[in-house]
């Protein structure tokens, strides 16, 4: 999946620091991302090429020894021999571990982005010295970094597996699983239970937890889960959720794993009768 970049390590243990000229700067203009790409590898700036005196600059994590940093605010106009691209290029990105750390600096800088004032009485954030949080200087309020708990379900019939398609997503032709975001005062048990009845009409049973993604994409912590269905097995669609929802059997499977998205690794897991 994308956060597996063994052998490299990743290290998000918060400390202030001052960049040096070889770390890393990422670089984010409306959710876009400024790299070059060279030799199928992607790029991005390094501090010596992209920071000014007058920029301020927040430290990220590390990888194995090699430090990247967020310039805040952004910039407007690409640094020459660079170019502004989707979060979509992470998926694909190598070597790995720097599209992982591209779409992980993209949710920080989104939250930074979206915590610059109070929501409590409107006054300006400043970050903690202490650890990743920001905090208002008027009322004392602390916003810590927004993560969002959903789960990803693998609904099972014997030899079969539920695929879906999501509504009013232009161009989207893969499948994918149930998938939905955990309510405030439920279990993520329930959230399967509730996801799979309201997208698919399906009671299901014997829920099972596989493995846990952090998918930054969307600030999202997604927990898999594989269930059974219980009972009638006649899909009841919700059209404004999924545009399409159909069983498989195992042998007709019509998608792999692409090393990326939990989703992808579950379906390749039943397909291959691991699961």
């Amino acid at each position: 999946m994308i956060q597996d970049i063994a052998p490299k390590v990743y290290d998000n243990h918060y400390v202030e620091q001052t960049p040096e000229a070889a770390d890393w700067l990422l670089i984010y203009r409306r959710g876009d991302i400024l790299c070059r790409f060279a030799d199928g590898m992607i790029y991005f700036p390094r501090v010596s090429e992209a920071l000014r005196e007058e920029q301020d600059t927040v430290y990220l994590f590390t990888i194995s020894g090699e430090r990247f940093f967020l310039l805040k605010n952004g910039m407007e106009e690409a640094l020459p021999g660079y170019g502004w691209e989707k979060p979509a290029v992470f998926r694909e990105a190598g070597p790995k571990y720097r599209g992982f750390a591209g779409i992980t600096g993209r949710q920080l800088d989104d939250w930074y982005h979206a915590n610059q004032f109070c929501g409590c009485c409107g006054g300006p954030m400043v970050p903690d010295h202490r650890e990743r949080m920001v905090r208002c200087g008027q009322c004392g309020n602390m916003v810590y970094p927004k993560i969002c708990p959903g789960v990803i379900v693998a609904v099972t019939d014997g030899n079969r597996l539920l695929l879906t398609k999501y509504a009013h997503r232009p161009g989207a032709v893969n499948y994918a699983l149930v998938a939905g975001f955990t309510e405030i005062g439920e279990t993520l048990e329930e959230t399967v239970q509730r996801e799979v009845m309201e997208e698919v009409g399906l009671r299901v049973k014997n829920i099972r937890y596989y493995k846990s993604q952090p998918w930054s994409f969307s600030s999202t912590l997604l927990c898999g889960f594989f269930c059974e269905a219980d009972g009638n097995t006649d899909i009841t669609l919700d059209t404004e959720e999924l545009a399409v929802a159909e069983w498989f059997e195992r042998e007709s499977i019509p998608i792999d794993d692409d090393g990326v998205s939990l989703t992808r690794e579950m379906i390749g897991m039943f397909k291959a009768g691991k699961a």
